[in-house]
């Protein structure tokens, strides 16, 4: 450890005390990622903030442990079974402290844990490098002061967390890595005592593993925790040489030291805490969680649905070589590498396997310093950062189950803390073999800086949709997703041609790719291209015929082009693959309007405010049909029902309003025309039927005032231009009169 420190004393000249040490590494993390803080919620935070019900007061917290990360229950077959109600329970504290859906707080929130967590990676890459030594008093030596500080601090600049911290649902990474670093940190402190040969604190080995449980909760990753505890006892308490244990196994040395170690230093009891702890864990969260798998699809991770094994084998590696250079090189970023982005290797005579061959040559390589090399503190570093590397990687490797990715940035917080040690190793090691001491020093320099300046740059691009889509465009122009998002982006805003053109591609792309064929859909029936409409909802039915929002879209376009019946069999399938659907309700409701079957629409639209009660197109139309066939009671008794709902409803106050004033109740319609006209002013058709009350009532002055406001609104309204001409004339005649 001395060497290694020496070695970097051209990086870093002088020893930094631990407290500057983790101020400075704070407060570099902030400048990187400080350009997020008033960005909007994109890509994911949608589903799992904005459309979240488990963050609103009126959801039982009891609701979050049996609710997956996007709020659906975990026993529903639609769930991704990502199981984080520790995550989901910091969303709702800060939509209940910033008072609702305010990006800024949880932005903030996710840049001071990243910020805490790297000033948490000066301790652990402390003990990491250093070893475990304690004062007299208690007190943990920092004996890795130059190499502890420049690991964290690559760590706090590493562009490839940009992910995690800009995204609010990269909070999940970030409690869940908070939590890892406990744990860990909580494991060195059951060795307080070890200068007494065999002692250690089981009440700090079993505090370790509830941490670890506790980042399990956050994040899956988190319990891979108990794994790098145990690689840290075995090499840096137990001391062991793990490659001579090979050796004298493969020999059949019958020599009982090694046993020996394992029980005098309670080594043994140790790892069966660990073993113990994580399998009932894991065993409490599967039970909770269900055993079905996730309902992952081939376009989320195409290589694990391939028929052969080498196949798979081969795709494995190469989106391992991929995350590789993902943390040597972060310049390529984008928010999502699926859907064709990563076309799938076939053939050995693709080139991309070079990129497996140059993988394996460097882990190999690394795998045999850390095994064979003379310098036992060497052998240690290296399989310590090999260990943080690919442990924390494991659960999203496909090697013990499907994952729902192809490559996922996220997922490499905890393993660029690996990388960041190995790093920090070779500049010791650069350092060492050669002259050009500065050199060296400038290359770490550079690193930093290039690596702040992406930081900086890839926040900016996470502040918007728009900006995180397009920047995708250039990374990942093959992926249908990425196609997808921006036109949904250049829809939502409007620029319905522009979002035509990428959605064709997205089809273009992957040609059953549903969700862009039943927006695409949407937007041509918008434009009255019923036909093409009909074709693409068609084909996105028939590529899954479960898509019930694809059925409901067909059953409007179907209604539209007066094929009532085809319509009504689409909304019914709708409504079978998804029984709670009050849009499709309400649509079906139309459908039976059009065709004069009252009772039904009545029925229907009743179905669509059950579920949805704030449905107010339902409500309003309700209260229509009820007035125009005539039935003012039972109009007026639903209107009061649905204002109780939703009293702030303006155009329920409209259409209330109008039953009363037809019932001669003209004080309250008045009232509830004034109040609808105070939420909305420039609603010519509300003071056009004010105007009409007025007229009824008597009051023709105030009558002729709302007649002309609707006029200067809506000048080609014709029944108000008529009601306006009638008024008019009465009172010219009641002036004549007077004369």
């Amino acid at each position: 450890m001395a060497e290694l420190e020496a070695d970097l004393e051209h990086v870093i000249p002088s020893s930094v005390p631990p407290f500057w040490a983790k101020l400075v590494v704070g407060l570099v993390s902030l400048v990187c990622f400080a350009r997020s803080y008033d960005g909007e919620f994109v890509f994911d935070d949608s589903e799992a903030i904005v459309n979240n019900k488990d963050l609103r007061a009126e959801t039982p917290l009891g609701d979050l442990w049996h609710h997956d990360f996007w709020g659906s229950r975990l026993s529903s077959n639609t769930s991704h079974k990502s199981y984080r109600p520790l995550t989901v329970l910091t969303f709702r504290i800060n939509y209940y402290l910033s008072g609702g859906f305010h990006p800024v707080s949880f932005h903030v929130v996710n840049i001071l844990l990243h910020a805490g967590i790297s000033v948490l990676m000066v301790d652990v890459f402390s003990v990491l490098f250093g070893g475990l030594q304690y004062t007299s008093k208690g007190r943990r030596l920092n004996l890795a002061p130059r190499s502890s500080l420049l690991a964290a601090l690559l760590f706090a600049v590493h562009p490839v967390h940009t992910e995690c911290v800009a995204g609010v649902v990269g909070r999940a990474d970030l409690l869940g890595a908070l939590f890892f670093l406990l744990s860990f940190l909580g494991y060195c402190r059951a060795f307080r005592e070890s200068n007494k040969e065999g002692t250690h604190s089981t009440f700090w080995v079993l505090l370790s593993i509830l941490l670890g449980a506790v980042a399990m909760l956050c994040k899956e990753q988190g319990i891979t925790v108990l794994g790098l505890n145990a690689v840290f006892d075995i090499l840096v308490i137990g001391k062991l040489n793990v490659l001579e244990i090979v050796q004298k196994v493969l020999h059949k040395d019958k020599s009982l030291e090694y046993i020996g170690v394992l029980r005098n230093g309670g080594l043994l009891f140790r790892m069966t805490l660990l073993a113990v702890g994580g399998a009932g864990v894991l065993y409490v969260r599967w039970k909770i969680m269900g055993t079905g798998p996730p309902p992952f699809t081939e376009v989320d991770n195409p290589a694990s649905f391939a028929d052969s094994v080498v196949v798979r084998a081969i795709n494995y590696n190469y989106y391992y070589s991929l995350n590789a250079w993902l943390l040597l090189c972060p310049w390529w970023l984008c928010f999502d590498w699926s859907m064709g982005c990563i076309p799938l290797i076939k053939s050995a005579g693709d080139w991309r396997v070079i990129a497996l061959a140059a993988l394996w040559f460097c882990l190999i390589g690394l795998i045999c310093q850390a095994l064979c090399s003379a310098d036992s503190h060497r052998r240690r570093i290296l399989t310590l950062g090999l260990g943080f590397l690919v442990i924390p990687f494991l659960p999203a490797s496909n090697l013990f189950f499907r994952v729902g990715f192809v490559v996922a940035e996220r997922v490499l917080y905890l393993p660029s803390a690996g990388y960041c040690m190995l790093l920090t190793l070779g500049c010791g090691a650069l350092g060492k073999h050669t002259q050009r001491k500065k050199l060296i020093a400038a290359l770490v320099l550079g690193i930093l800086f290039i690596n702040t300046l992406r930081c900086i740059i890839r926040s900016g691009e996470w502040r918007s949709e728009e900006q995180l889509f397009r920047s995708a465009l250039s990374v990942c122009p093959l992926n249908a997703k990425v196609h997808y998002n921006v036109g949904k982006n250049l829809a939502d805003n409007g620029n319905q041609t522009a979002a035509i053109r990428y959605y064709r591609e997205a089809v273009r792309l992957n040609p059953k790719y549903v969700h862009a064929m039943n927006n695409l859909g949407n937007i041509l029936k918008e434009r009255n291209e019923l036909q093409e409409a009909e074709e693409l909802l068609s084909l996105a039915v028939q590529i899954q015929p479960d898509f019930a929002a694809a059925w409901m879209n067909l059953g409007i376009v179907q209604n539209s082009l007066k094929r009532f019946e085809a319509a009504e069999h689409s909304y019914r399938t709708a409504i079978r693959h998804r029984r709670k659907y009050p849009d499709c309700y309400y649509n079906l409701g139309r459908l039976y309007a059009d065709l004069n079957r009252h009772v039904d629409a009545l029925n229907a639209w009743r179905n669509a405010t059950v579920l949805k009660p704030e449905h107010s197109l339902a409500w309003n139309n309700m209260i229509i049909l009820l007035d125009n066939t005539g039935n003012l009671a039972q109009a007026e008794a639903v209107g009061r029902e649905a204002l109780e709902l939703i009293p702030n409803d303006h155009s329920l106050m409209f259409s209330l309003a109008n039953v009363l004033g037809k019932s001669q109740k003209y004080k309250e319609s008045e009232a509830l025309f004034l109040k609808a006209i105070k939420a909305h002013p420039n609603t010519a058709s509300y003071h056009g039927n004010l105007a009409v009350l007025y007229h009824r009532w008597g009051h023709l002055d105030l009558a002729k005032k709302h007649y002309e406001i609707s006029l200067q609104l809506d000048p080609t309204a014709p029944g108000t231009k008529e009601n306006y001409g009638l008024l008019r004339r009465k009172l010219e005649q009641m002036q004549k009169k007077d004369v």
